[in-house]
């Protein structure tokens, strides 16, 4: 048996030691946020956090996870108060078939938290291990934008309420003035791509797919 403190809650878990934690929170636990991807922790789709940082569920074994604080999505908050970056997700539509959209946000999440003031280059650098086909990357990153806002004027309101909130466009036009990480010239980059196409009006009144 192995104790697993997954969301607040400690479970005692009877696998073998070996098995991926993937496994244990679909399978044991009925936590199905974290998705089957591929695997081979190449894809993202399985992320969660682990003691506040980002990690790989599916090549993640419980061995080495007794005594940590393992967070999913599920554990960020509820439909009827959800976390600062479930609501910025639902503001922004940016999922579209949502496979691995619950792998980016915790990532995301991880980010947030060391760093509100996010700017594009540090979002992509991020999340360039995620694999996603689906083309909403423009509406991902504005809702991280957003989760940056959301999180910050909470902290204002809690610390000063006088407080100027905005430090998240600080960080989105920043981006420019600072090409070295995030801009890596790859054409097959689709943050990038969307981003040029995103500049051109026709690209806004065409409907996204």
């Amino acid at each position: 048996m192995i104790d697993l403190t997954v969301n607040g809650q400690t479970h005692s878990i009877d696998a073998d030691p070996q098995t991926p934690l993937l496994y244990v929170l679909r399978d044991d636990l009925q936590l199905n946020a974290a998705k089957f991807g591929c695997g081979l922790g190449q894809c993202g789709a399985c992320t969660v956090l682990i003691d506040g940082a980002a990690a790989l569920a599916c090549v993640t074994p419980i061995l080495l996870l007794s005594g940590r604080q393992i967070t999913t999505l599920e554990g960020l908050g509820t439909l009827s108060n959800p976390a600062p970056i479930q609501q910025a997700f639902i503001e922004e539509q940016a999922a579209q078939c949502g496979f691995c959209i619950a792998g980016m946000m915790m990532r995301a999440q991880a980010l947030l938290q060391s760093n509100p003031q996010v700017s594009d280059a540090q979002i992509r650098a991020q999340l360039e291990l995620h694999l996603c086909r689906c083309g909403t990357h423009m509406r991902i990153l504005r809702a991280i934008h957003r989760a940056a806002e959301l999180i910050q004027g909470g902290r204002a309101a809690i610390s000063t309420p006088t407080a100027a909130s905005g430090p998240a466009d600080g960080g989105e036009t920043g981006n420019p003035s600072s090409p070295g990480e995030g801009q890596t010239g790859d054409s097959h980059d689709p943050l990038r791509r969307e981003r040029d196409l995103s500049r051109h009006p026709q690209a806004r009144e065409r409907p996204e797919r």
